[in-house]
C-alpha cells in the first residue's frame, strides 16, 4: 500500500521560504518517480516540479528559479524547497508518485497548505 504523507505547510509573507516533505512508504522508493502539485481555490490542479528515478527534474516556468525538487532515497522522503514567495503560490500542496513507466501519477498524498501574504 503506497502511503505519502506531506507536512512542512504554513503561512509566510512575501518573499518568505518553506520547505516541504512527503515521507513515502509501501513501494521502492527509487524506482519511483516523484512530483509536487498545487491547487490553488477555483483553479485547476498545477503540476509544480518532477523528479524522476534518475534525480532529473523539470519544473513549472512560474517556479524556476526560486523552486527546488530534491529527494533522500535513504529517508524515503521528497522535499520541495521554495524561496522568494509570492501571494500568487498560495495553494494546496500535494505530492505525488508513479512507476516512472506509468503514464500518469496515480499515487497521491493528502496536501499540505501554502499561504503567502503580501
Amino acid at each position: 500500500q503506497v502511503q505519502l504523507v506531506e507536512s512542512g505547510g504554513g503561512s509566510v509573507q512575501a518573499g518568505g521560504s518553506l520547505r516541504l516533505s512527503c515521507a513515502a512508504s509501501g513501494y521502492t522508493y527509487s524506482s519511483y518517480c516523484m512530483g509536487w502539485f498545487r491547487q490553488a481555490p477555483g483553479q485547476e490542479r498545477e503540476g509544480v516540479a518532477t523528479i524522476d528515478s534518475d534525480g532529473s527534474t523539470t519544473y513549472a516556468d512560474s517556479v524556476k528559479g526560486r523552486f527546488t525538487i530534491s529527494k533522500d532515497s535513504a529517508k524515503n522522503t521528497l522535499y520541495l524547497q521554495m524561496n522568494s514567495l509570492k501571494p500568487e503560490d498560495t495553494a494546496m500542496y500535494s505530492c505525488a508518485a508513479k512507476e516512472c513507466w506509468y503514464l500518469s501519477f496515480r499515487y497521491w498524498g493528502q496536501g499540505t497548505q501554502v499561504t503567502v501574504s503580501s
